[in-house]
């Protein structure tokens, strides 16, 4: 989740002012003054309280997910959510919105470090796009993303993930990052997802994988969140970039990341055994 929660921070200042294109992708500061947490990092580590309430059992975590959604959005309103999706926390209705935005894979991070087999993570996922993106293409794209974190986990190979994905989500990952080139912007599941996961299949760091999210001059920070959430799976986060997204959330923010990462290392939980 690490890797989502700066992706999202770097890609947030460029959200509906892209990137120039053509320029050198090392050639920009990942972290400004600009740099903010949206709502990608408010929903992932929501994900992740979810995940510890529901114990497991992905019969409990969807509704777990509903809950945490509307307590989290609650508290930080203005955090930059689509339409629907702000409407619905607002209200008191808890019935799913049938949503395709890819809103369901920028937060699914936390399920693909938390479960113990590829059958697993999948069904999570699903349980957790389901609270409010229960469309098919919306539970594509959470269950594609924690498949990619999964499988990066266990060690599979970038190559190995492409194909994985490929064939069971039917996802084109086969054109590079230039024969992508400008994406546009596209909060999409199936137009925005497969691209992010280019980034981190296509690259060899998290920040390399971030900083090729924003170049597609799409939807920065969510596409950000998404390519770094897989990225952190194949190669790790530098401390400095950790020290960086850290120093950038509140303390409410940084209890619940703390509370997960502490629950992880733990292993108080049926998941990731």
């Amino acid at each position: 989740m690490i890797g989502a929660i700066i992706g999202d921070m770097a890609g947030s200042r460029f959200e509906h002012h892209p990137h120039r294109a053509g320029i050198d992708p090392l050639g920009f500061p990942l972290f400004t003054g600009e740099s903010r947490f949206t709502d990608d990092t408010v929903m992932s580590i929501a994900v992740s309280q979810a995940l510890m309430d529901a114990a497991g059992d992905p019969d409990r975590l969807s509704e777990a997910c509903a809950l945490r959604f509307k307590e989290y959005g609650r508290r930080y309103p203005a955090a930059g959510y689509g339409g629907r999706f702000r409407q619905w926390l607002a209200s008191d209705d808890m019935r799913p919105l049938g949503s395709f935005g890819n809103g369901s894979a920028m937060r699914v991070s936390p399920v693909g470090w938390s479960c113990g087999t590829l059958e697993e993570a999948e069904r999570m996922a699903k349980a957790s796009a389901d609270a409010t993106h229960n469309h098919p293409e919306g539970v594509k794209g959470a269950c594609s993303v924690a498949a990619a974190i999964f499988l990066a986990r266990q060690g599979q190979s970038q190559k190995e993930i492409r194909r994985y994905l490929q064939r069971a989500y039917g996802y084109d990952l086969d054109k590079s990052l230039d024969e992508i080139g400008n994406t546009g912007f596209d909060v999409t599941c199936q137009g925005s997802v497969p691209q992010a996961i280019v980034c981190a299949l296509e690259t060899s760091s998290v920040e390399e994988a971030v900083r090729s999210a924003i170049l597609l001059r799409g939807d920065a920070d969510t596409q950000g969140a998404i390519a770094g959430s897989i990225a952190e799976a194949l190669w790790g986060v530098p401390e400095d970039l950790f020290a960086e997204a850290a120093r950038r959330l509140d303390r409410f923010l940084l209890d619940g990341l703390g509370r997960w990462l502490a629950w992880l290392g733990e292993g108080q939980h049926s998941l990731a055994q």
